[in-house]
Order: structure tokens, then sequence, then C-alpha cells
């Protein structure tokens, strides 16, 4: 019971090794690490600076470096290993799975790539050979290849007896797959039916005949969809001739879900879904000056809309105080609707069958907000500045640009897909300078027209 709840204990068990390593105790830090589940080590390390880190991984057993590299982020993993030797490395890598073999060394720099590779005996570099073959974000980079087969001819009793010499069997295994003499999928059996099925029976006897395969080029995003639709624990992969040569399991749809929710959340604010809370700190500087670049040249935009209405702004200095008003009420409506379609778009709920439809509900929806909160804002600015006319110039532009923030909030993730640019990532910017340009343009343009 006590191992059940070990791992909330990880974030107090750092605070014990930094303690130790501090005062060079390096045995007890050595033992409590032995101690700990991979996935506890692996969120330590993740949790430490550098050299901290660095001093961690020398006194980990080199029995579990595998396990604990695939628990880890890529560019700690990438960190890590690019400080190993390439035989320490290979030794590490040699009972991972394909899939997390895949993942690890599709992200690590060439020359690395290619000591580890030239490091491996001719069957395991093979396996990275063809694990690395399929294309990232597919079902063929994310399956794995140990899959018990059987064949639809033999009974029950053979295969429960084979199954009883193997001794044990893949991870998450819930069903075996029938394939013919040339490894075509032909069906599939579910573990419980076997186990209870007339041992005399023959497999085809008991086997379902239209087995639900994933095509291995399928991106990954529509494999996490389909397990979620159909709520499959497992699922095969085959190839273009419907040969199976692998199969995908539940435990890795879990992780491209959760790697989907933390890029789209980093993506919002310009970041590296893989980013190292720990990383130095020119190299941080350096990633975030990038986007802080992109937004300073938005601002400059808006900047200089303002700056075309200099006069009128000299002239009325109560049209600096409610400037900001009408852009932020764009930005925040504009980001409802395009955090909405982004959600949508990744659920496979928007396509191009009802992009059309839903891009008309959110203007209606637009239109009605700015009605809405177009007579809030003039009643108040009325009543505030004594000025009906003021009042109903901010209101003219807060309708005009809640109309603008529902189109361009709709239409963005849509437009930035077929240009095979991430909205999730640039959506946010792009919506952001559409809105200010907008809403100053509408307000100080309006007031230039009637108050001057």
């Amino acid at each position: 019971m006590a191992e059940a709840f070990e791992s909330k204990f990880a974030q107090s068990q750092l605070t014990q090794l930094n303690a130790a390593l501090n005062s060079g105790r390096f045995v007890s830090v050595r033992k409590l690490l032995h101690e700990l589940p991979p996935s506890d080590v692996a969120l330590i390390l993740e949790s430490s600076p550098k050299r901290t880190r660095t001093e961690l991984w020398g006194l980990i057993d080199g029995d579990i470096h595998g396990d604990i590299l695939e628990e880890l982020s890529e560019e700690v993993r990438n960190g890590i290993i690019t400080g190993m030797m390439p035989a320490s490395v290979v030794d590490a890598l040699e009972e991972m799975d394909t899939d997390d073999l895949a993942e690890t060394l599709s992200s690590l720099p060439d020359e690395v790539l290619q000591d580890i590779l030239a490091s491996m005996d001719a069957q395991d570099r093979l396996r990275a050979e063809q694990a690395l073959s399929y294309g990232e974000e597919t079902a063929g980079f994310i399956m794995n290849t140990d899959t018990i087969t059987l064949r639809p001819d033999v009974t029950v009793d053979v295969v429960l007896r084979y199954i009883r010499l193997k001794g044990d069997l893949p991870e998450n295994t819930d069903t075996f797959y029938v394939v013919n003499r040339t490894d075509n999928l032909v069906g599939s059996v579910p573990v419980a039916r076997l186990l209870t099925a007339d041992p005399e029976e023959k497999v085809h006897d008991v086997m379902d005949d239209e087995a639900e395969a994933v095509p291995v080029n399928m991106p990954d995003d529509e494999v996490a969809s389909l397990f979620e639709r159909y709520n499959l624990l497992s699922a095969p992969v085959v190839d273009e001739r419907n040969r199976l040569v692998g199969r995908i399991t539940i435990d890795d749809v879990v992780d491209i879900i959760r790697e989907d929710a933390e890029h789209s959340m980093m993506s919002m604010a310009g970041l590296d879904d893989e980013e190292d809370t720990f990383a130095p700190v020119l190299q941080s500087t350096q990633r975030r000056s990038v986007w802080l670049g992109v937004n300073l040249l938005t601002a400059l935009m808006a900047a200089a809309v303002s700056d075309l209405f200099e006069a009128t702004l000299s002239q009325l200095a109560v049209l600096a105080i409610l400037n900001t008003i009408v852009p932020s009420m764009g930005g925040v409506a504009g980001n409802q609707t395009l955090t909405l379609v982004i959600r949508g778009m990744a659920l496979g709920h928007v396509n191009e069958s009802n992009s059309r439809w839903l891009i008309s509900k959110e203007l209606a929806i637009g239109f009605l907000n700015g009605v809405i909160w177009a007579v809030l804002i003039a009643t108040v600015i009325a009543l505030w500045k004594q000025d009906a006319m003021l009042g109903v110039i901010i209101a003219f532009a807060m309708l005009v640009n809640m109309i603008a923030a529902a189109l361009s909030g709709a239409t963005l993730p849509i437009i930035m897909k077929k240009l095979k640019i991430d909205p999730a990532l640039a959506g946010s910017v792009i919506l952001t300078t559409i809105t200010d340009v907008v809403g100053i343009f509408a307000f100080l343009g309006t007031a230039t027209l009637f108050l001057l």
C-alpha cells in the first residue's frame, strides 16, 4: 500500500537528496535513488538544476538508465544522453520498447545519433532504423512490435500451451491478432474469450473477422481520437498491404494526449512543449526572445495606428484614457472563439463540411455580444463623461471590433491549418494584432470624424 503512494513524496525526497548531496553523503543518495521507481527518479531529475542533475545521474544504477530515460522529457533526456558515452547509451536503450526507442533516438542531434547507431550490434541497429523509418507523429512511430500473433487453423489448446510455455505476455496485452502465412491481418481474439473458449475449437472459430486496424501512416492525433471514440485498449497497426507490423496500446495514446495538451498550453506562450524548466539562463533567454520580438512587432503595429490619430489624441485627452477598452474587449472575445475552434479541430469536430456554419454562428455571437456590450459601454461613458456622442462612438467601435474578433477567431485556425502553421503557436498573436488594430482604428477614426 505504501508503494502506491510513493510518487507523492518525490518532492520531499528531492529535498532530502539535495541535503545529502550538499553534505557529501553520496552513499545515502545512491541508496535513496535505488529505492525509488523510475518515474519518480525522472521527476526528481527534471526538478533539479543542470549541475545537480549531472551529479544525480552519475549515482544512478546503470541497470535502470533505460527505464528512467523513457520517463524524461525530450530536452532533459537529450542533455543527459549527450553527456554519456555511446556504449553506455546503447546499453540503456537495449531493453526499450520500439516506440520509446524511436522517440528517444529521433530527438537526438545527428552526430550523437550516428555515434549511437555505430555502437549498436546489427540486430539492435536494424530495430532502431526500422523504428526511425516511420514519420514522426504517425501510428508507425508510436507503435510497439512486441505482438503475439496466432494462426487461424490452430486450436485454442495449442495457443494456451504456447502462452504457458512462453511464460509472460507483452505489457497491456488484451487481444491477440490473427494473421495468415503472409502476415496479413485476418482477425483478432480478445484474451478473455481465448481463456474461456473450448480448447478443441480452432482460432478462426472464436476470432472476430473484422479487426479494426490502424494504417501505419495515420497521424497520431487521429489514432488518439479513434481510441477515445471506440474506447479501445489496443489496436493493430498494418502497412499498405494489410500486413501486421505492430500494435498501439492505451498507454501510448495517453502519452499523445498529454503531449498534445502540453503543446497547446506552451504554444500559447510561444514556448516549446519540451522546454526544460531548469535550462541554463542564456539558453532560455534566447528562446523566449524570439517570441518577445514577434510580440514587440505586433505592439508597434498597434502603436503605429494610434500614431495616425496623434492630433485627435492631443486635442481630446479623454480618448487616450478610453483607447484601451475596445481592443481589450475584442481580444478577450476573439481568444474565446479561437480557443473553441482550435479545440474543435483537435477533437476532429471542425472540418470543411461544417466550417462555414461555425463561422456564421461565431459571427452571430460576435454581433450579439457587440450589441450588448456596446449599449452597456455607451451608457457608462455617457453618464461618466456627460457626453452622449462619445458614448455612441465607443459603442460603434465596440460593435465593429467584436464582430472582427469573432470572424478572426473562427477563421484564423482554419486558414493556418491549410497553410500548415500551428494555430496554437501563432493564432493568439495574430488575433491580438487584428483586434488591437481594428479596435484602435474604429474608435479613434470615428472620433476624428465626429468630434473634430
